[in-house]
């Protein structure tokens, strides 16, 4: 990188996040240790920052360094100053924080979608969200190869990107997966809300099929809130279980005339109750 600055102590005090960076800075068990490595040993590895027209420095890469010192009531750092411009700054900020070892598929989305627009605007112009090329250098390709992604997993990162963030922390969270989550970021944003309130309430995520439909539905301008229930309320394949019930353990709630049907049938009434009442909620919503 160009145009380095001798180290210097900074006070913690000047230093401002970079505007918008994707990175989580999270006050965890990870973060605990952070602290403790600094008091016991102080900041080993400089930080990065440029210097703003107010006389404060910006942070492009070592935002839990910082958090850990306020933490740790340190009020110096060493950083390594850096004249960069905004975009610049963002392509470096990306590329010191991607290699770190748990990377939220969100963080790399948005830390993706930051580099390409700081690029684009450097001269190297490409559709953020299809795999159309419209200049010869395939900026996407670029930005993955840093990381081992392909032009086309750099493209669906991006995707999700599109998703209101309570569907964005279900990625994060893993309840689901990259693929149908791609799928469902075409979906219009009043349609994901609709989405995400029948999976609250059916306590239930999309298949890759299911979402899959969901956007063709959308593309159409057919999906509505009750095609989504319909959809969710089928079962996958691989949740198709069988359960068992211990006939001893029910039979002394139900009375002595009743035949082991007459108890499965009056389980099942209880069981169509309780949906009825979800579903008088839902629609009351």
């Amino acid at each position: 990188m160009s145009n380095k600055i001798l180290a210097e102590y900074l006070p913690v005090d000047k230093l401002r996040p970079f505007e918008g960076h994707p990175f989580q800075v999270k006050d965890d068990e990870e973060m605990n240790q952070l602290v403790w490595s600094i008091i016991t040993q102080g900041v080993l590895n400089p930080i990065m920052v440029r210097p703003l027209d107010t006389g404060e420095y910006e942070v492009i890469s070592g935002h839990r360094r910082v958090h850990a010192c306020r933490k740790a009531g340190i009020d110096k750092i060493p950083a390594l100053i850096y004249s960069l411009d905004r975009d610049a700054a963002a392509i470096a900020l990306v590329d010191s924080n991607l290699h770190r070892e748990h990377i939220l598929p969100s963080e790399k989305a948005f830390a993706y979608r930051m580099k390409m627009e700081a690029m684009s605007r450097q001269g190297a112009r490409t559709d953020l969200t299809s795999t159309q090329v419209v200049s010869k250098l395939r900026t996407n390709e670029i930005v993955g190869a840093a990381n081992g992604d392909s032009r086309e997993q750099v493209r669906r990162y991006i995707r999700l990107t599109y998703l209101i963030p309570d569907i964005l922390r279900m990625v994060d969270e893993g309840r689901i997966a990259l693929t149908p989550a791609v799928e469902l970021s075409y979906l219009t944003e009043a349609e994901q809300r609709d989405l995400l309130e029948t999976m609250e309430c059916e306590d239930c995520t999309p298949s890759l099929s299911q979402a899959q439909q969901m956007k063709l539905l959308s593309q159409r301008g057919e999906l509505t809130m009750d095609r989504i229930f319909e959809m969710l309320r089928t079962p996958k394949p691989n949740q198709q279980e069988k359960i068992s019930l211990d006939y001893g353990q029910l039979r002394r709630y139900f009375p002595r005339s009743y035949t082991p049907k007459d108890v499965l049938n009056a389980i099942l009434r209880l069981v169509e109750a309780d949906y009825k009442r979800r579903q008088q909620r839902r629609e009351e919503r």
